[in-house]
């Protein structure tokens, strides 16, 4: 019974977590080359653009976590109909979500630019790169989507080789566009959005071979459907919120106070957070098909299992991710091509921002547990504290009471206080035991 469990959560988890960081690598993989290629100023600009990526993400996760957690649930069920309907409402919203992007991103740039802080000096290159990174919006939005949903159709392989073809390609891709051809910030975005087209391509095999039991075919709306596959995804939506918005609050708060040189220095540090957030969105996605898996076969014990194992993931994990940042800050500040003065400052920043890094895998293993158990309130409720509130009011006010230098601690601070409401919100929702539905 051990072993199987741990097979279970190797086969889940590590392509999840691969394949989450992998999307994210190709925000930090465009910043590296971006930032050697041209400067330190466009890998600033592109930092600023961060938050429209990420605010992406967050809505393809909707979507797609939604769907996953309703499929999950009725496999755990033995439904196979009702999870095929499910994936086929998830695909479709996907799709809309990608249609949004592509029109936000290409049709409204310029405001676009002005609500993500661009000052002048910033504002040409984040144009050019949310504006390219838009146009390639629906095949980034169906690859997410259909990658979530082929993990939990019997293919976790598959998605780790569609990520590896496509990160490497978008290596390729960054080093051509921006050296060779020297085209730039825009080189960069249409770098990534070739490589998510591709990817796309990849992952489209296993439903066209009829790998497993989910198809695409037609079939009939359901407007009830979809507003649950949304209410199952929003607590996952607003937790991957968390990172746009504290950068975005993080590049107010730094541009006030620091300057230029503030905002180049937490390009870095944002890229390897979004990156580690991702890593820990990874593991808490590869934990959530057992969660639900799990709830649906009303097993207790196996319950309780994965959730110390996906928490001792996270931990672990999130230990190691801050160990390498704060003992090599120099090397991966010098990774995407900053300047000495940047290097400086960013060396005596790091480890103040990434301690908080351990807190914040524990909040998104909670958050995962409880909406994957039909915990949607509580998942919300958390989240929103978390990705809206907290995050918000602790950047932007603490450092006005206690002074600059406290900035760099917010994101740990506010972590700790959101561990304390997740942690409460557990006990009283299992003071009589798990509920089943």
């Amino acid at each position: 019974m051990e072993m199987s469990r741990r097979k279970k959560i190797f086969q889940n988890v590590a392509p999840a977590i691969l394949s989450n960081a992998c999307v994210f690598l190709f925000s930090v993989v465009d910043g590296i080359f971006v930032g050697n290629g041209v400067g330190s100023q466009a890998l600033g600009a592109v930092n600023l653009a961060l938050p429209f990526v990420l605010l992406a993400q967050a809505l393809n996760a909707m979507s797609s976590i939604g769907g996953v957690t309703i499929t999950a649930i009725r496999f755990g069920r033995g439904d196979r109909e009702g999870a095929q309907n499910a994936f086929m409402h998830s695909f479709t919203l996907n799709f809309i979500v990608g249609v949004l992007i592509t029109l936000s991103g290409s049709v409204f740039t310029n405001e676009v630019c002005g609500l993500l802080g661009a000052s002048d000096s910033y504002l040409p290159l984040v144009k050019e790169y949310v504006f390219w990174y838009a146009l390639f919006a629906i095949p980034n939005a169906l690859s997410l989507n259909l990658q979530s949903f082929c993990r939990n159709d019997g293919s976790p392989g598959l998605v780790a080789v569609t990520n590896v073809i496509s990160t490497a390609l978008n290596i390729f891709l960054d080093w051509l566009f921006v050296f060779p051809l020297e085209k730039g910030v825009m080189g960069a975005a249409v770098a990534t959005g070739i490589s998510q087209t591709v990817g796309l391509f990849v992952i489209l095999t296993h439903y066209i071979l009829k790998k497993g039991n989910l198809r695409i075919r037609i079939y009939k709306p359901q407007g009830k459907l979809f507003r649950k596959i949304i209410f199952r995804g929003l607590p996952e939506a607003i937790a991957q919120f968390s990172t746009p918005v504290t950068t975005l609050c993080m590049n107010y708060t730094l541009m006030r106070t620091f300057g230029d040189i503030g905002i180049n220095a937490f390009a870095i540090i944002s890229y390897l957070s979004s990156f580690t957030m991702s890593v820990f969105f990874g593991a808490s996605e590869g934990m959530q098909p057992l969660f639900g898996q799990a709830y649906g076969a009303k097993e207790d014990d196996d319950l309780k299992h994965y959730y110390r194992a996906g928490q001792l993931i996270s931990i672990i994990g999130s230990a190691l991710c801050v160990a390498v940042y704060v003992i090599f800050p120099h090397y991966l500040s010098r990774l995407f091509g900053a300047d000495a003065e940047t290097i400086r400052f960013t060396e005596i920043h790091m480890w103040e921002y990434c301690w908080g890094f351990i807190i914040g895998s524990i909040n998104i293993m909670i958050s995962a547990y409880f909406y994957s158990t039909k915990r949607s309130t509580q998942a919300i409720v958390l989240n929103v504290i978390r990705s809206l509130v907290m995050n918000s009011l602790v950047i932007t006010l603490l450092p006005r009471v206690f002074g600059n230098m406290i900035v760099w601690h917010t994101f740990g601070i506010y972590e700790v206080i959101v561990m304390i409401f997740a942690l409460t919100m557990k006990k009283i929702s299992e003071r009589k035991g798990i509920i089943y539905k």
